[in-house]
């Protein structure tokens, strides 16, 4: 699997000539969507899902197919017959990769603000795995080769980042999540995250991609 890093919390993963592509949202390069067969929605806010770019991509290819909560599904009306509704404990094949959710809810905002769902994904083709969690810290029972942290959000401490990564305990994690910060808060939160975390931990630059 070649796994690129797009800004913010997208992904675009490449393997045996198909692509998967994980929540293109707003902040996001539309680039990551050319030539996509399959995408997967973590859940609904705007900085993971872009509705009419992902309708755009879907009138270019029409074969193309989306996978996400059935909550989000309301989203996706405009293009329905390419949606596939995905739960928590669903394992799937998409772009020829095997996927596993995993879930159900973002995490706790504020206490007056009403959860939604949320989905994280394992991705596996088999030899390597990449893990992405959306707004969550949901950790997945498996073992994970390539773990993507989010960095920075209004539901987030950088405690439960460090917690979180250490609990998942995979081989190597890059920051996700990470549009709302400065590049000098990213180099202090990073700092913590690569002394604390208990594995090798990188932030890298939009459009990088990692083997």
């Amino acid at each position: 699997m070649r796994v690129t890093k797009y800004t913010h919390s997208c992904l675009r993963i490449e393997h045996d000539g198909a692509v998967l592509v994980v929540d293109p949202g707003a902040f996001s390069e539309k680039s990551a969507l050319t030539g996509a067969d399959a995408v997967l929605i973590t859940h609904e806010h705007f900085d993971h899902l872009d509705v009419d770019g992902l309708a755009d991509a879907v009138r270019r290819r029409p074969d193309l197919r989306v996978y996400a909560h059935p909550e989000v599904l309301p989203k996706l009306t405009a293009f329905a017959d390419v949606v596939t509704e995905v739960r928590a404990g669903s394992e799937f094949t998409a772009a020829g990769l095997t996927v596993r959710a995993y879930g159900g809810q973002h995490a706790v905002i504020h206490p007056e603000i009403p959860r939604i769902a949320n989905l994280g994904f394992l991705i596996s083709d088999g030899t390597g795995s990449v893990y992405t969690p959306g707004d969550s810290f949901t950790v997945p029972d498996e073992s994970v080769d390539t773990l993507f942290v989010p960095l920075s959000a209004p539901w987030l401490k950088l405690s439960e980042a460090i917690e979180f990564v250490r609990a998942v305990r995979p081989g190597r994690a890059f920051a996700l999540h990470d549009f709302l910060l400065t590049e000098t808060g990213a180099q202090v939160s990073g700092g913590h995250l690569e002394r604390l975390g208990g594995t090798r931990y990188a932030r890298v630059a939009p459009g990088t991609t990692l083997d």
